[in-house]
C-alpha cells in the first residue's frame, strides 16, 4: 500500500509546536452533530490538564440536545432549548442537520412523520425555512449555525478563551449540498472549519491510534446506529516502513474501504413505533374519536418520556410509562415488554443488517476475515440489536472497545490537532479516507461533439481524498459543465436529482476566434481543473483554452567567412535544425515578441541577416468560470448570507445583554442574603 500523504499523519501525544504560537492560543475544537445530540471536544495544551477532553455543558454533561429555539424574541440553544419542548414544540427545532439543502416537500414529510409541528416555509432557493412566532423567517442554514453556535461556546468554556478553528464530523451519506451548507452554516456561526471528516473515518482514528499494526494488519468493521441512521463501515489497519532521521521506522496507517448505509433508520424509528404503539392506547383510553397525534404538545409530551422508556427496556425485560395531563388535564400511564418492544420493531431489526451485509459483498470479504466489529452509536444498546448482529455475523460477544457515544468527536479531534499550525503531534497513524459518492462530468455547448475517450467517470467511488484531478476537452465555444452523482448508486437522501453543481464556461469562442486563421498545429482545446477537498467537496476552480500554432519566425542568421563556414557546417545544421522544432510556451498576456539574437563571433562575421525558421508556440487562456447552480442545494447567496449574518449577530447581542441581567440579578440576590445574614447575625450579638 503505498504510504499516506502527510495530511493523514495523526497522533496521541500532543505537544506545543516550536511555532511563533503562544502555548495558551493552541486550542483546535472538534464538533460531532448528530442528528438530536451534540458532542464538542477541544485540544489544548495547557500545563496540567489532558491535552484533549470532551467538553461539558451548563448541566455537567458531556452531550447536548442538538436543538435551538426561538420563543418570545429569545435565542435558546441546547439544554436550555430542551428545557422548553413540551410546552412550546412549534419553537424548539430539532433534526436541523438532516434537513440542510433539502426541498420543501421532503422536509415536511420527514417533520410530518416525526410530529414536529414547524411553521415551514419555502426560501427563494425552494430550500425549507423556518418562521418564528414572531414572522421573522430564517433559513436552516441559520438554525444549525445557532445550535454550533452553542458548540463554539463550550469549547470557549472548557478552554478558557475563544476557539475558532474546528473539525466537524458528518455521517458518510452527506452529498455535495449537505457539506457544503453545512459549511457555511459554521461559517455564519462564526467558526473557521479545517474541513469536514466522515464519521467513520473520526471512529477508525480513535481506534488505531493506541494499537500497532506492523507485526499483522487487519480488517475492522465500524457498525454505527445513531438517532436518524446506520452505517457500516470497512477499514484496513497496516504499517509501512519509513525513514526518519536516517533510522527505518514503521509507521502503521488505515485506509476505508467501503462504507454502506441506511440514512432513515436509527433509534428514533424505534421511538416512533412505540409512540404510535401508546398514541393508540391514549386514544382508545379517551374514546369520542380523540385522536392525540393532532396535538403538538400531547405528542412532545409522550415523544420525551418513550425515549426513557426505550432506554429502560435496554436493561430490564418491561418498562412503565408515565405521563401526567398528556391530554386535557388526563394523566396517561402504561406499561410495556421488551418482548412487545421487539415485536413492534420486527422489520427493522433485518434492515439493521442491510449495511453490514452489502459492506462484505461489495468488498468480496468474508466474516471470518473481519478482524472485529466495533459498536458505536447509542442505538447499538439495544439488547434484539445486538443480538441479530452476533446470530448474522457468527460470534459470541461483538466488540465494544470505544465509547459509543464519544469515539467519533474524539477521533476528530486528533484530526483537527494534526491540521492545526499550532500543535505538533507525535505517534503516526496515517488516514486515507475516499469519497463516498462517486462522481460524473458532463459537457454541453454548442456544436460539442461527446468525445467517448474521455472518462466520464471523474471521481469513482471510495477515492482517496483530498486529490485534483484534470480533464481536456476538444471545442471552439463556450460550453457548460456539469457534476452529477453517478446514477449506479442512491443519491443522498432527499436529493431529487443526479446533478449537484453546474458552470458557465466563457471566453472559449473569443480565443478561438482569434486564432482562426493561424497556423493551428493541433485543435483548440480546454483543459478543466477540478479538486475534490479533505472535506468530500468537489469543485470546478478554474478552466483555460489552450491554442497551439506553428508558424515561420524571423530569427537573426550568421554570414561566416569560408573557412569558418567549412569548419562549423555540421554544427550549424544541427543548430537550425534545433531552432526549427523549439517549443514556446506563453501566456496571451506575455505579448508575442518572441524573437531572440544569438551573440555573434564579430571576427568571423561579414554581415547580419535574419532567416525564418518553423517553430511551434504554446498559448494558454484563462477562461472565465461562473457557478450556476440553482436549487434547494445552492448555497446562500452574498445578499442572503449578509442578512443572515446581521439576523444571527443581533441575537448575540441581545443573548449577551440576557446572560448579563441575569448575572445581575444573580449578584444582587447573593448581595441580599449576604446582607440579611449579616444582618441577622449583628442583632443576634446585640441580644
Amino acid at each position: 500500500m503505498s504510504q499516506p500523504r502527510s495530511y493523514g499523519i495523526l497522533v496521541a501525544v500532543l505537544v506545543a509546536a516550536a511555532v511563533a504560537v503562544p502555548p495558551a492560543t493552541a486550542a483546535v475544537a472538534s464538533i460531532d452533530l448528530g442528528s438530536e445530540w451534540l458532542k464538542v471536544a477541544a485540544v489544548h495544551l495547557a500545563p496540567g490538564r489532558a491535552p484533549i477532553a470532551v467538553a461539558i455543558n451548563e448541566m455537567s454533561k458531556r452531550k447536548s440536545p442538538a436543538l435551538a429555539s426561538l420563543a418570545d424574541g429569545n435565542r435558546l440553544s441546547g439544554e436550555e432549548a430542551a428545557g422548553i419542548t413540551a410546552r412550546h414544540p412549534s419553537k424548539v427545532f430539532a433534526r436541523a442537520r438532516d434537513l440542510l439543502a433539502k426541498p420543501l416537500s421532503y422536509v415536511q414529510s420527514v417533520t410530518d412523520s416525526l410530529f414536529l409541528p414547524y411553521d415551514l416555509v419555502p426560501d427563494a432557493r425552494g430550500a425549507a425555512a423556518v418562521r418564528a412566532d414572531d414572522g421573522q423567517v430564517y433559513s436552516l442554514e441559520e438554525i444549525v449555525a445557532m445550535v454550533l453556535h452553542y458548540a463554539a461556546g463550550l469549547a470557549d468554556a472548557h478552554v478558557g478563551a475563544p476557539v475558532r478553528d474546528a473539525v466537524i464530523a458528518v455521517p458518510p451519506y452527506f452529498g455535495q449540498a449537505e457539506r457544503r451548507a453545512l459549511t457555511q452554516a459554521a461559517q455564519l456561526a462564526g467558526i473557521n472549519v479545517l474541513s469536514l471528516i466522515n464519521e467513520h473515518a473520526g471512529a477508525a482514528l480513535q481506534y488505531g491510534i493506541d494499537k500497532d499494526f506492523s507485526n499483522a494488519s487487519r480488517h475492522v468493521i465500524f457498525y454505527d446506529m445513531g438517532a436518524g441512521s446506520t452505517y457500516a463501515a470497512l477499514v484496513y489497519y497496516s504499517a509501512y516502513n519509513a525513514k526518519e532521521f536516517g533510522k527505518t521506522v514503521s509507521v502503521n496507517q488505515f485506509q476505508v474501504k467501503d462504507v454502506r448505509w441506511n440514512s432513515e433508520l436509527g433509534g428514533v424509528q424505534m421511538e416512533m413505533r412505540l409512540v404510535n404503539y401508546f398514541a393508540a392506547q391514549f386514544n382508545k383510553q379517551l374514546g369520542d374519536g380523540v385522536d392525540i397525534r393532532q396535538s403538538p404538545k400531547a405528542m412532545a409530551k409522550l415523544k420525551k418520556q418513550v425515549k426513557r422508556t426505550k432506554e429502560i427496556l435496554s436493561a430490564n425485560t418491561a418498562a412503565p410509562i408515565s405521563v401526567e395531563s398528556l391530554y386535557n388535564d388526563v394523566d396517561f400511564r402504561s406499561t410495556i415488554t421488551r418482548e412487545k418492544f421487539e415485536e413492534l420493531c420486527e422489520d427493522l431489526w433485518e434492515q439493521a443488517l442491510t449495511p453490514v451485509k452489502e459492506v462484505l459483498t461489495h468488498s468480496g470479504m468474508k466474516i471470518d476475515d473481519i478482524y472485529a466489529v466495533e459498536l458505536i452509536g447509542g442505538a447499538t444498546r439495544v439488547p434484539k440489536l445486538q443480538a441479530k448482529l452476533q446470530e448474522f455475523l457468527g460470534r459470541r460477544g461483538l466488540d465494544k472497545h470505544l465509547d459509543a457515544d464519544e469515539a467519533i468527536v474524539l477521533g476528530a479531534s486528533l484530526h483537527a490537532a494534526n491540521l492545526s499550525d499550532g500543535i505538533k503531534l507525535n505517534r503516526k497513524l496515517g488516514m486515507i479516507d475516499g469519497s463516498t459518492y462517486a462522481f460524473v462530468l458532463e459537457i454541453d455547448g454548442l456544436d460539442y461533439v461527446k468525445d467517448e475517450s474521455i472518462d466520464q467517470i471523474l471521481v469513482p467511488r471510495m477515492k482517496k481524498m483530498p486529490i485534483k484531478m484534470f480533464r481536456s476537452i476538444r471545442h471552439t465555444k463556450d460550453f457548460d459543465v456539469s457534476l452529477n452523482y453517478d446514477k449506479a448508486y442512491e443519491l443522498p437522501p432527499g436529493i431529487p436529482s443526479h446533478k449537484f453543481a453546474e458552470y458557465s464556461v466563457s471566453g472559449l469562442t473569443d480565443a478561438s476566434e482569434k486564432y482562426a486563421n493561424r497556423n493551428l498545429s493541433a485543435p483548440i482545446k480546454a483543459n478543466l481543473h477540478f479538486s475534490l477537498s479533505r472535506s468530500g467537496i468537489i469543485a470546478l476552480d478554474r478552466a483555460e483554452a489552450v491554442i497551439e500554432i506553428t508558424e515561420w519566425v524571423e530569427v537573426p542568421k550568421k554570414i561566416l567567412t569560408l573557412e569558418s563556414n567549412i569548419t562549423n557546417q555540421n554544427s550549424s545544421s544541427e543548430v537550425g535544425a534545433a531552432n526549427s522544432t523549439t517549443d514556446s510556451k506563453e501566456n496571451l498576456s506575455s505579448g508575442s515578441n518572441t524573437n531572440s539574437s544569438t551573440p555573434i563571433d564579430e571576427s568571423n562575421a561579414q554581415e547580419i541577416i535574419t532567416e525564418k525558421v518553423l517553430k511551434k508556440r504554446t498559448f494558454r487562456v484563462p477562461l472565465k468560470v461562473v457557478e450556476k447552480t440553482t436549487g434547494a442545494g445552492t448555497i446562500l447567496s452574498k445578499e442572503l448570507y449578509s442578512e443572515a449574518k446581521n439576523r444571527l449577530e443581533a441575537l448575540d447581542k441581545k443573548d449577551a445583554e440576557r446572560r448579563k441581567t441575569a448575572e445581575l440579578k444573580n449578584n444582587l440576590e447573593s448581595y441580599i442574603y449576604s446582607m440579611k445574614e449579616k444582618v441577622y447575625f449583628r442583632l443576634c450579638f446585640l441580644c
